[in-house]
């Protein structure tokens, strides 16, 4: 087996890693590789992107937001979070059998004393019956990557701040996640892993899944990405991961229903939006105006869906004249949250 211990900290970057080792690179052996990251919400392939996260949450706190190539539900992660991935050949394991990849890290912990942690349903490790990890697979050309997550210390009072959406607001066929009870894992550890780091959880694990008593035996099976190989990875992160298009354009088609009480009167806003562009909008209500609402309707509609198009195109726009007396940014949060 081969590693890779990644050095970035932005999950859009380490998810291009992956990708592009695993498309590019033929391996003799199986791969493994290991990376943690700032703050950051990463949804499922099929997921509607809007319907998984707090909007006005992840904005006001700069997490990012990005969109990865497998399946399953949206997760958070922070720099107490260390992800890892076994990139094999197809053909060596069946796909959608998460146990046999993740059986070896379930070994590992159970060696650093999480005794009770287990592999759980489809696609989840517990430890006590709460989850610590969520796993997803994908598959192309011959090659299969399954990677999951290993909370060991993050921040779970962020988890339901970031992840929340009312349920009345934004309604999609897009594949919805599951909320689960989570914990972190390092509570469970044995007393001289209590303050293990991230970088010295991943150090550990590493050498544990080689038979190792350090990584200087295993120098020799560290692949290190060249300086072209890096150029291509970035290319990957620009075309895909810090596209907004492939983040927020490849959401099903989806509805948004948002209202809000204001002391000049009520906005009902309604909105369809397709490929991540409102294809159509209207605005109810006992508001006052001036002037004919159907402008900014016409002035939106084609408009890419995000805060910031929005704020943009309204930038010149007089909406007091439109909504009197309720303040522009408040129209505009009304809209785009």
């Amino acid at each position: 087996m081969y590693y890779v211990s990644m050095k970035d900290h932005e999950i859009g970057r380490n998810l291009a890693t992956e990708q592009y080792l695993m498309n590019n690179v033929e391996f003799d052996e199986p791969l493994v590789l290991f990376y943690y990251e700032e703050p950051c919400i990463i949804v499922g392939r099929n997921q509607n992107t809007l319907e998984e996260i707090n909007a006005d949450y992840v904005r006001e706190h700069n997490i990012t937001v990005t969109r990865r190539l497998s399946g399953g539900g949206a997760v958070y992660q922070d720099l107490g979070n260390l992800c890892f991935s076994f990139v094999v050949d197809s053909d060596s394991q069946e796909f959608g059998d998460f146990k046999t990849f993740t059986q070896p890290i379930i070994d590992v912990l159970h060696e650093m004393g999480a005794t009770t942690a287990n592999v759980s349903g489809r696609n989840d490790l517990l430890v006590d019956g709460k989850k610590f990890s969520g796993n997803a697979m994908y598959s192309r050309n011959g090659k299969t990557f399954s990677h999951g997550t290993l909370m060991l210390n993050v921040d779970l009072n962020v988890v339901p701040n970031a992840l929340t959406v009312p349920t009345d607001k934004i309604a999609s066929k897009g594949i919805k996640s599951v909320r689960s009870r989570v914990t972190n894992l390092r509570p469970f550890l044995a007393p001289e892993y209590q303050n293990i780091t991230v970088p010295e959880f991943r150090d550990t694990l590493l050498t544990k899944l080689f038979h190792v008593d350090s990584l200087a035996e295993i120098k020799d099976k560290e692949y290190q990405v060249t300086p072209d190989q890096q150029k291509a990875i970035d290319k990957i992160y620009k075309d895909y991961y810090a596209n907004w298009d492939w983040v927020y354009g490849k959401s099903p088609e989806f509805s948004v229903k948002r209202r809000q009480h204001f002391d000049m009167g009520t906005i009902d806003a309604r909105l369809q939006v397709t490929d991540g562009h409102i294809q159509n909008i209207k605005f109810f209500g006992d508001f006052f105006g001036s002037g004919d609402v159907h402008d900014i309707e016409t002035a939106l509609t084609g408009l890419r869906y995000d805060h910031e198009a929005i704020s943009e195109k309204l930038a010149d726009i007089d909406l007091n004249r439109y909504f009197t007396g309720i303040p522009r940014e408040d129209v505009i949060d009304l809209i785009a949250e």
